[in-house]
């Protein structure tokens, strides 16, 4: 017998003259977290993590919003309370998914809306052009402007995911791993919050996923009242705000 299938809760087994399209069930690991508006119970061997734009581009001293004279103070608060989330996720059978900016050289699945959101007035460093220090190509694929901050420890089994819009969703074969994980609830992580981090988290909403958007983890370069108002439209309308600590003590309790 052979199993065909990309995760080991999404498999056949096949023979010469039968197909078990049966799939076997994971082991629950349920966890109670204190959230608001409510605490939830969640079943960690079916959730994500989403580690959104985690870049250079956006968090590093060195990198683009640094050089264009913008403090990336606000962007490095996740980092902390990511270095001890994630490794506790990992042990406990969560899935670590990085969704980053990698565009294409040539830029040709990009919007003129989209370039425009990163170079209001068509000057300046936009999407794909060389950061005046250092030369890398901004959020290009591979490049070091889109690389993961090194602060932040990635693991051979996390997946990552190549995004091309504010969306993690659009454009990407995001939903279609997670569903092959057989995942069905997501924590989100990142910057910005009231961007990419938001704007992912409502997709995944209207997609079907149980959300919860982990504050500590998370961050924006914003005015304060744009994250007071992503924290309350997440428990308003789309999921659940919980902390770092809360899900390590749950993992650990």
């Amino acid at each position: 017998m052979t199993d065909i299938g990309p995760a080991p809760n999404n498999r056949w087994r096949v023979t010469d003259d039968k197909v078990d399209m049966t799939r076997p069930p994971a082991a629950s690991r349920p966890v109670q977290l204190a959230a608001e508006p409510r605490d939830v119970v969640i079943d960690l061997a079916r959730t994500s993590i989403l580690v959104i734009d985690m870049q250079n581009d956006f968090c590093h001293p060195e990198g683009r919003a640094a050089q264009l004279g913008g403090d990336v103070g606000p962007a490095r608060r996740p980092i902390e309370p990511l270095q001890r989330l994630l490794p506790a996720l990992r042990d406990a059978g969560a899935s670590v998914v990085w969704v980053n900016w990698g565009n294409r050289p040539d830029r040709l699945n990009l919007s003129p809306s989209l370039l425009a959101s990163f170079q209001r007035n068509g000057e300046g460093i936009g999407i794909g052009d060389p950061l005046p220090q250092g030369g890398a190509p901004v959020l290009e694929k591979d490049s070091w402007d889109s690389a993961i901050v090194a602060e932040l420890e990635t693991n051979q089994k996390d997946v990552f995911v190549d995004k091309y819009r504010i969306s993690g969703f659009w454009d990407t074969p995001l939903d279609s791993i997670l569903r092959n994980l057989g995942v069905t609830t997501l924590l989100f992580a990142g910057v910005n919050a009231d961007q990419c981090v938001m704007c992912t988290l409502q997709d995944a909403n209207f997609l079907g996923y149980d959300c919860l958007f982990v504050e500590d983890c998370t961050a924006t370069s914003s005015p304060d009242f744009c994250m007071q108002a992503t924290l309350y439209n997440v428990k308003r309308c789309f999921g659940f705000v919980t902390r770092a600590d809360t899900v390590v003590s749950a993992i650990e309790g």
